[in-house]
């Protein structure tokens, strides 16, 4: 029988589910969703995604993408610009209006892994973010086309 809190995935599961549902509350707080913030950090990030690149990263159809863009253009933190070598691709950039909800994020996310690994050794912060990139890199690396045997198949 599976002790569920030492089960790495399922921890990993109840963690992020909970760090999305947080940051759900805080963003409505300033007429944003998630994924709206999402967009935002990452064109932070990675300016001039095009949308079809920006939905393949959040794991989403490239419609949602653009209805989300719909919405943050009008409120003047994106703008969309024609692709310099093809017109067809429009390019996702921030505008200045998006500079105070990004501080507000970046602070909310500094707040935040402030208050949960505090009293945590700077040792113990290195070591767990180093198995989660350790992590991320292997998941990154599997090929697509390679099948994961789990269970003994």
């Amino acid at each position: 029988m599976t002790n569920f809190d030492k089960d790495l995935q399922i921890q990993l599961h109840d963690v992020a589910r909970m760090l999305r549902t947080r940051f759900d509350r805080w963003a409505r707080t300033y007429g944003l969703t998630r994924a709206q913030g999402v967009i935002l950090a990452r064109l932070h990030r990675q300016p001039g995604l095009s949308q079809i690149e920006l939905a393949a990263i959040c794991e989403v159809e490239p419609i949602t993408v653009g209805r989300l863009v719909d919405r943050l253009e009008a409120r003047g933190f994106i703008e969309r610009r024609a692709d310099p070598c093809d017109r067809r691709i429009r390019r996702l950039h921030l505008l200045p209006a998006s500079k105070e909800i990004l501080a507000k994020i970046e602070a909310y996310k500094a707040d935040l892994d402030d208050w949960l690994l505090g009293g945590a050794a700077d040792a113990d912060r290195q070591a767990m973010l180093n198995v989660l990139q350790h992590m991320k890199n292997k998941l990154n690396m599997e090929s697509s086309s390679e099948e994961l045997v789990v269970g003994g198949e």
